[in-house]
């Protein structure tokens, strides 16, 4: 039997593909393009914020911009009054350009440029610290006004991560710090971990509250924690996932391929988005003593976060037409008019789970209409370009012309590695807009 893998249903997005206006868009673009929702941004924003407020915590959200490079979003950041998180002079200058104060923004990334941290310094952003020749680059910019840092700390659970400050390195950029005096502010802690354990940030977390006390005795500041991103998307029933774990093989793939299956993106998560925040918020640190969420009130600690992927779930979708059909022995391969590097996931040795959905170019079905199993290839002469390996079940055969749309792809799959190999233009973005007196949705390209 073949695996199928839905993504959660959606109403909303089932009337957008009823409508007929990805059709017409399809024709009028000529080629592939992403849509985008930035209504969704907004509701999963608010989750956020109200997951600190329920929570009674001071806190900040920082969109991680590199999930996507669409400026809507950032727009929608800059009238919210949230912040932005940026890694580079690009992201940084995008996000000024579309209306986030300097103050509103929080530079992570290793090894940052000299003139992202001299312009970062100058705009008032603060500026995660990940190593003691960043730190003495910081302290020796000479500018109006001290730099805002925070410094950001190696997790022990992940040794051989490469980013943070060993416990050797953080004792002496603190000590530098406080030798600085008023050349720097020196406002708190950080750290980036992979992976999407709950209880792994909160007990990191708690022990960033106790760093927070232990700086201020040496007379810094240090009066917020970041805890970063990895907060789960939750893109699949849990039966869904269960069943494919459990059963997929390298039948159910073109040419047999086969994925490790600790590689795959966990399309499920019981806890994801700003209830994963809620939970860390109410675990205890250690196993012990008062939640995060207290130890953050006693100690008038700010809690700042970054998500990036969790602020974009079901932000977005991409929209790829069908060119040709091929039949195989048993299923077939599908051709669309883009390529797999517009789905990102596949160029990390991977692959973009959730089932694409048919939207057929002529509506009604022949009474002898079969379910077609076929794998979805990109227009490139690349034997390795496959959108998706695995061999979806359709509804019928597809045919020249008929869509094929990928769910919940706004975070990180739309643009992470997009290249315009063999002259194919990028696929444009597209935001669809809703006005409560407006008939069918409306849309404008993106900037």
């Amino acid at each position: 039997m073949a695996l199928t893998l839905p993504a959660h249903p959606d109403p909303d997005t089932d009337r957008l593909h009823d409508s007929g206006l990805l059709t017409e868009l399809a024709h009028g673009l000529g080629g592939p393009f992403h849509y985008l929702l930035p209504d969704r941004f907004d509701t999963n924003l608010a989750a956020f914020q109200a997951a600190l407020a329920d929570a009674g915590v001071e806190g900040r959200v920082y969109y991680a911009k590199k999930a996507n490079k669409a400026g809507v979003f950032i727009d929608r950041c800059a009238a919210a009054g949230a912040g932005v998180d940026v890694a580079s002079l690009g992201e940084l200058r995008e996000a000024l350009g579309h209306g986030v104060r300097g103050e509103d923004l929080v530079v992570t990334g290793p090894a940052k440029a000299e003139a992202l941290l001299r312009i970062a310094a100058q705009q008032g952003a603060l500026i995660a610290v990940d190593a003691l020749d960043e730190l003495d680059r910081v302290l020796n910019l000479d500018l109006p006004r001290p730099p805002r840092v925070l410094l950001r700390v190696h997790p022990p659970t992940q040794p051989n991560s490469r980013f943070g400050l060993g416990e050797a390195d953080l004792d002496e950029a603190m000590r530098d710090c406080a030798e600085a005096g008023d050349r720097v502010r020196t406002e708190g802690f950080g750290f980036h971990l992979s992976g999407y354990d709950v209880r792994q940030r909160a007990d990191l977390a708690g022990e960033l509250v106790d760093l927070c006390l232990k700086a201020r005795v040496l007379g810094l500041r240090a009066d917020r924690i970041s805890i970063g991103g990895g907060f789960a998307v939750d893109y699949v029933p849990a039966d869904a996932w269960r069943q494919f774990l459990d059963r997929q093989h390298p039948g159910d793939y073109h040419a047999g391929k086969q994925f490790t299956v600790g590689d795959f993106y966990p399309y499920h998560s019981p806890v994801a988005g700003a209830e994963a925040l809620r939970a860390i918020l109410a675990a205890r640190p250690a196993r012990s003593g008062p939640t995060l969420a207290e130890r953050l009130r006693r100690a008038a600690v700010m809690l700042l976060l970054e998500p990036g992927r969790a602020l974009l779930d079901r932000a977005g979708a991409s929209v790829f037409t069908v060119q040709g059909v091929k039949d195989r022995d048993g299923y077939g391969i599908v051709t669309v008019d883009g390529t797999s590097l517009s789905l990102s996931e596949q160029w990390f040795d991977s692959e973009y789970l959730p089932d694409p959905r048919l939207l057929p170019v002529r509506t009604g079905l022949p009474h002898d209409s079969a379910p077609y199993r076929a794998s979805i290839a990109g227009a490139s002469c690349l034997d390795s370009d496959f959108l998706t390996w695995r061999k979806i079940v359709f509804p019928r055969r597809p045919q020249g012309g008929d869509l094929l749309v990928y769910p919940n792809t706004a975070g990180y799959q739309m643009d992470s590695n997009e290249s315009p190999f063999h002259e194919l233009p990028l696929p444009p973005k597209v935001v669809i807009d809703h006005p409560e007196a407006a008939a069918r949705p409306r849309w404008r390209l993106a900037l």
